[in-house]
């Protein structure tokens, strides 16, 4: 076993064609440093060049094809740098022109007049002819290797970096080529034989060849859908084992008692009847929080669930059992929100609330750490300033984190070593996400959802509406303010880019004040670049409703809270992502009427802007916004995932394979059931693979 990895882990220099210069490139432009690295650099797609087409076959937008011919007319025509070198290709049923602008030397050199020859490339009309510019030139003895089978050509991701450098696409197909008759006999299996077996699996070095260079589109498929079987059964292998770890040997504080503080607000503070959803939940934590083993879970609900109020009720358990909580919210806005909530919220009850973020003044500052050290403070809510290192809890019990996804993942670690015993984790997320994200992302947590709206709410009217609307919208609007409602209205950028053609906040604002002139009407404008009093000066005036339209950027994406404001207005809405949206109309629809968000677009739209903004249009369900935003995007940018490092696979795509993520993970289930230490002979290989998978990785993954 250790002679394989040795060999996979060769630095990448030491590979036929490389050398230290080209594996500079490598490192620096596509994270390649060892044999492992250029094994796993999967193609992005093949060109099968199992079929040669015939001329008069051409069609117009046809893509790449194959030709098998001979060349006459070589010319050199032009001057200096406008030289061209141009050719006749023909067959047996036509003739097509080919152009070369560069390398015409080596070109001349390498055509001999009626050599057959096959060419590849893509033809376009010109001037009445197909041409086809740059084609490829294969002699039909010559393959790139001989160990290795032409009939799919495989295309890799480049750089225009790495093609100065000579590592094109055809480049690093070459390397691979090269690799692949050194690796492929030690390349070491990872699964046991049986289960390779029953579950009609290729064998793991068969499937890195044939990913690269398939012998045939069958074995293609094969080859993938081997490879991705191994990334999620092994990130969910990962992930459950943490999670069998976390709950078998990781201590938690025994919150055992639901004493005079929680008793006293559900009875008698609470300023709702609270839904059969957050019941569930409450109960569900209070299992965790009393079982004597850490919580980690994750708490999900739509915009406007209700997730804040199941989180003071945690921590009031937390007080009850003489624990100290804390709550980190990645924006100075919405943390702000959180302490004046919960500090109304708990104001009978006389417990000790405060308030800390990179603006607390050094003499509050100094008085509220004291209190946190000696016992005092009972709840602490802030910014990423909870996590500074002069941050020191008597005894921390409960670490609550809102909006989590805005957080590094060793920024939310910090938290985690605040106390000797590991404090309770509570993740709340206010942005729906896929199930296979979930299983993935967060396979080592237990999760929540609060499927079910408080009583009242009704569903949102979302329209999509065009410039040429605009007189109409205002109309809207003043009736809406004339019945004493407020109104959101938000712009992607700050100032006019030249580059974007978008309709700026400070233009924006500037029509406004045209059409809802003063003293009959008052504007407030936030902004992430106003300092936080000010932004807190036009926050509060709209809360009041001293002002009634209230201009901003996506600063208040998350956590804004205007019971009393119906009408959410979102300018250049096809700019926006999915989960932008759908957080910012969230903004609205918080009261008992009914609520609005209007989406302003030019007629000119993209395809995936104009199926974003119908999908908007057509449902107000979080989870449908995220389940088509995982199809449209993918998982990589959904959510800042990219940070987690959960989300780093090679070749699956969680869009695309919902099936096989289930079916992995109740797979991992089943064999982490039978065995948990993995101990048994017939798992040794899944037992060593795992290790090392381990090894290689910082584990984030408990407060992630």
């Amino acid at each position: 076993m250790a002679g394989e990895v040795d060999i996979l882990q060769t630095p990448i220099e030491f590979l036929k064609g490389v050398g230290p210069k080209r594996g500079e490139v490598l490192r620096k432009e596509f994270d390649i440093s060892t044999y492992q690295d250029l094994l796993t650099y999967y193609p992005y797609r093949h060109i099968d060049k199992t079929h040669v087409y015939h001329i008069r076959d051409i069609v117009e937008n046809g893509g790449y094809i194959q030709l098998r011919g001979t060349v006459s007319n070589v010319q050199e025509l032009g001057q200096q740098r406008a030289k061209r070198l141009t050719a006749v290709f023909r067959d047996e049923t036509g003739s097509i022109d080919l152009v070369w602008f560069n390398g015409i030397k080596w070109v001349q050199d390498m055509l001999q007049k009626q050599q057959e020859y096959i060419i590849f490339g893509k033809p376009t009309l010109f001037n009445g002819r197909w041409n086809m510019t740059h084609p490829e030139m294969i002699d039909p003895a010559n393959q790139i290797s001989a160990a290795v089978p032409m009939s799919f050509m495989p295309l890799y991701n480049t750089s225009d970096f790495a093609k100065k450098k000579t590592l094109d696409s055809k480049a690093i197909a070459k390397l691979v080529a090269n690799l692949l008759p050194v690796v492929r006999h030690l390349i070491p299996e990872t699964l046991p034989d049986k289960m390779v077996h029953d579950l009609n699996l290729m064998p793991l070095r068969d499937a890195y060849c044939n990913i690269h260079y398939p012998e045939n589109s069958a074995a293609l498929a094969k080859a993938a859908q081997r490879l991705k079987f191994d990334e999620l059964f092994f990130t969910q292998m990962k992930l459950l084992s943490l999670k069998l770890i976390n709950t078998q040997t990781t201590p938690g504080h025994l919150f055992s008692k639901v004493g005079d503080y929680f008793n006293n607000f559900y009875k008698n503070y609470v300023p709702f009847q609270l839904t059969n959803a957050q019941k569930r939940v409450i109960k569900e934590i209070r299992a965790d929080v009393g079982s004597g083993h850490q919580m980690n879970r994750l708490l999900q609900g739509d915009v406007g669930s209700g997730k804040t109020i199941i989180a003071l009720f945690i921590m009031l358990l937390a007080k009850d059992n003489q624990f100290q909580s804390c709550l980190m919210a990645p924006t100075e806005i919405l943390a702000t929100q959180h302490y004046e909530k919960i500090s109304k919220l708990l104001a009978p009850l006389g417990l000790r609330v405060e308030f800390l973020s990179g603006t607390t003044k050094t003499a509050k500052r100094r008085q509220l750490l004291a209190g946190l050290q000696n016992g005092d403070v009972d709840i602490l809510i802030g910014t990423h300033a909870l996590i500074e290192d002069n941050v020191v809890f008597k005894n921390l019990g409960l670490v609550i984190i809102d909006e989590q996804h805005r957080f590094g993942v060793e920024q939310r670690a910090k938290l985690w070593r605040k106390s000797a015993t590991p404090p309770h984790i509570l993740v709340m997320t206010a942005t729906p996400i896929p199930r296979t994200l979930a299983m993935t992302l967060y396979g080592d947590l237990d999760v929540s959802v609060i499927d079910e709206m408080p009583q009242g709410r009704k569903p949102i009217i979302t329209k999509h509406l065009y410039d040429k609307d605009r007189l109409a919208l205002y109309g809207f609007l003043k009736k809406q303010i004339a019945a004493g409602r407020q109104v959101f209205i938000v712009y992607p950028l700050i100032k006019e880019s030249e580059k974007l053609d978008l309709l700026d906040l400070m233009a924006g604002y500037e029509a406004i004040q045209h059409d809802f002139p003063e003293p009959e009407y008052a504007i407030g404008i936030v902004h992430g670049k106003m300092s936080p009093e000010d932004k807190d000066f036009e926050m509060q005036r709209f809360a009041k409703n001293q002002s009634q339209i209230l201009l901003s950027t996506t600063v208040i994406e998350v956590g804004i809270d205007v019971p009393n404001a119906t009408v959410m207005v979102i300018e250049n809405a096809e700019r926006f992502g999915l989960s932008q949206l759908h957080q910012l109309r969230g903004r609205v629809g918080r009261g008992g009427n009914q609520s609005y968000c209007i989406l302003m677009s030019k007629y000119e739209l993209s395809s995936e802007g104009r199926q974003r903004l119908n999908a908007m249009v057509s449902t107000n369900d979080g989870f449908e916004i995220a389940n088509f935003d995982l199809k449209l995007r993918g998982p990589g940018d959904i959510q800042g995932t990219q940070q987690s490092g959960m989300l780093d696979f090679k070749i699956a795509d969680l869009s695309k394979d919902e099936q096989l993520v289930a079916y992995t993970r109740k797979l991992a289930m089943r064999i982490l059931e039978t065995d948990p230490a993995l101990s048994s002979l017939e798992n040794q290989r899944i037992a060593n693979t795992l290790k090392e998978i381990m090894k290689r990785e910082k584990n984030w993954t408990r407060i992630s």
